[in-house]
């Protein structure tokens, strides 16, 4: 959107974006170029909003007030400081760390310079729309063609959607199993720190709602269960290579003509190993298919 209303000269007077402070390092060289694009253009620079104390000190150490909530707590036996993980009642991230911050900001600005306010919601985002105003919806530009009109003016978020669904926080628990998988994958830095952020939050909150990042998963469960995954394929990997070898080896032998021996059970031809392994595939095959 912003590349847009600069090129056809909307007037532009300040661009607005909160840090979490739980963003990719991809990000936040993303915001910097954008700011040289800025100052290069209109002679501004990127509004970064930030929260004073910020994520962990939200999520560990904020004093509870309300007095329902220290009753509570108290039943619970739960710490009266901190908020916890977010929860899909209470995403306390994205309202004191994003919304909040922007929604006063922005009203400064209207009520100070009588501002309008432009948002980046996609076409196919109507579910979004309010009461601000929405040049890409306007345009008729779904979030997919807003991609890709950035990549063709080489903003790419340095890879970023390359790897990920999403680029939101990399410690959000509402990410699907497969985007936490990329994180371990792609970024091991950040995943120690969501070990690290979890350890803490069960420590702090137990297994309450609080100290839970997903209802079935602890950090900790996953990094087992990615682990286990990532010697499963190994372990399949080294298995079709040594295949691959002993079919090298007896390159032009027929296969019943070739007998193996492995560890004390009794010899086989290569033929018979050949479909034994093809019947296990298609068992682990069929009880895919039936889950």
């Amino acid at each position: 959107m912003l590349l847009l209303m600069l090129e056809i000269g909307m007037p532009i007077d300040c661009v607005i974006t909160a840090d979490t402070g739980m963003e990719y390092p991809e990000m936040y060289r993303h915001w910097d170029k954008l700011d040289q694009v800025l100052y290069q253009e209109r002679g501004i620079h990127l509004t970064i909003l930030r929260h004073p104390k910020g994520f962990e000190w939200l999520m560990f150490d904020q004093p509870k007030e309300k007095l329902k909530t220290l009753e509570n707590r108290a039943k619970l036996g739960v710490t009266p400081y901190g908020n916890g993980w977010p929860g899909i009642k209470v995403r306390w991230c994205t309202g004191q760390l994003k919304t909040h911050l922007i929604t006063k900001e922005v009203n400064r600005l209207k009520k100070e310079k009588n501002a309008l306010h432009y948002v980046g919601i996609a076409a196919d985002e109507p579910d979004r729309i309010k009461d601000e105003v929405y040049p890409l919806y306007e345009w008729g530009i779904t979030e997919a063609e807003a991609l890709q009109i950035c990549y063709n003016r080489g903003i790419d978020w340095n890879g970023l959607y390359e790897i990920y669904h999403r680029c939101s926080c990399w410690c959000c628990p509402f990410q699907r199993i497969d985007e936490l998988r990329r994180l371990r994958r792609h970024h091991p830095e950040l995943w120690a720190k969501l070990l690290e952020l979890d350890g803490r939050a069960l420590d702090q909150f137990g297994h309450s709602a609080l100290g839970r990042f997903k209802d079935n998963w602890s950090v900790e469960q996953l990094e087992q269960r990615f682990a286990a995954e990532d010697a499963k394929r190994k372990e399949t990997e080294m298995e079709k290579d040594k295949s691959g070898e002993i079919r090298d080896m007896f390159k032009g032998v027929p296969p019943k003509n070739v007998i193996i021996a492995v560890d004390d059970l009794p010899p086989k031809t290569l033929e018979q190993h050949l479909k034994e392994r093809q019947k296990g595939q298609e068992k682990t095959q069929k009880r895919k298919k039936s889950h």
